[in-house]
């Protein structure tokens, strides 16, 4: 197995449990006599979700957000955290990963709750993993597969900050800081995940690549999906420094790291915080990109996928 894909679908077959979604959630919902228990894992492994000498406290940001993002797909409210962590005897790596841990969970006001440490061979890549814990009460979790024909796609905030940021530093560049910043330290829509939730039909985060995660979504629910790139939302200093072409649209929605919520929904819903309509639900089973009112060829990669070797 040499992917993601084929290791999941692997996994899929001895996953029976319908808590587990069938793994195409960004979480497992366990019923608990009407509580529904929200879980999640995500891990972070230096050189592929952060860079060497991103600073520690910042790893740790990025540790709690991009688990707690996944809480906030599905309206969830954080009740706690377990983390795994890999000692490789930097001492002060480690004070300024533990410190920017605890300024984080502070933040988000979830405790952690427990873990395991272990330790790993100098020179291997940084690893560690976190589960999230949550609740949410009343109907269970919007899932990915629950989107309509009929329904439009919506996402929220802006789309390509994060990727944007992994370039610059990539270039040795720590400016713009907006743009470093969503990179380093995404932040978990946690309210306005629970906020939504009452009004859609599907939910997920952005995490591998709009563009990616939208085909997740349509192809979960049986769906057709109908995408504007035109309308999807950068920032004006995303703009200022990549353009605004069909290329650097194309590079905002395949980047991945954006943890946005995107959801679908039905036209004419009134939303409760701020989110734009950047495509449409019909029959059918494939996804078609459409610029400057023509349909486009889709890139050969619609985002990130793991692979290895």
């Amino acid at each position: 197995m040499t992917s993601e894909t084929a290791f999941i679908d692997a996994l899929r077959r001895i996953t029976t449990d319908p808590a587990a979604r069938g793994l195409a959630d960004d979480a497992a919902v366990l019923d608990m006599h009407g509580t529904n228990l929200v879980l999640t894992h995500d891990m972070l492994v230096e050189g592929v979700h952060f860079l060497p000498n991103d600073p520690p406290a910042d790893v740790a940001w990025k540790l709690v957000s991009v688990n707690l993002s996944d809480l906030a797909a599905k309206g969830a409210k954080p009740v706690g955290v377990l983390m795994g962590y890999g000692l490789m005897g930097d001492t002060d790596w480690d004070a300024g990963f533990v410190a920017g841990l605890g300024d984080t969970l502070s933040h988000y006001g979830v405790p952690l709750l427990g873990g395991d440490t272990v330790g790993q061979p100098k020179g291997n890549a940084r690893a560690m993993g976190l589960t999230a814990i949550g609740i949410s009460a009343g109907a269970s979790p919007p899932a990915r597969s629950g989107a309509r024909a009929g329904d439009l796609l919506y996402v929220t905030g802006v789309i390509g900050d994060g990727w944007a940021g992994l370039q610059l530093l990539q270039q040795g560049r720590e400016e713009p800081a907006s743009l470093i910043q969503a990179y380093r330290r995404p932040v978990a829509l946690l309210s306005e995940g629970q906020a939504i939730v009452p009004y859609v039909h599907a939910m997920m985060d952005v995490s591998d690549g709009l563009l990616l995660d939208a085909r997740r979504m349509a192809e979960a629910s049986g769906l057709a999906l109908s995408l504007n790139l035109d309308a999807v939302p950068l920032s004006d200093t995303y703009r200022s420094i990549f353009d605004d072409t069909q290329k650097s649209r194309l590079d905002a929605v395949t980047g991945g790291d954006d943890y946005q919520l995107l959801f679908a929904a039905p036209q004419d819903t009134p939303l409760p915080c701020p989110a734009v309509a950047i495509g449409k639900f019909t029959s059918g089973n494939d996804i078609t990109i459409r610029y400057k009112n023509e349909s486009i060829q889709s890139p050969v990669s619609l985002g990130y996928v793991h692979k290895v070797g």
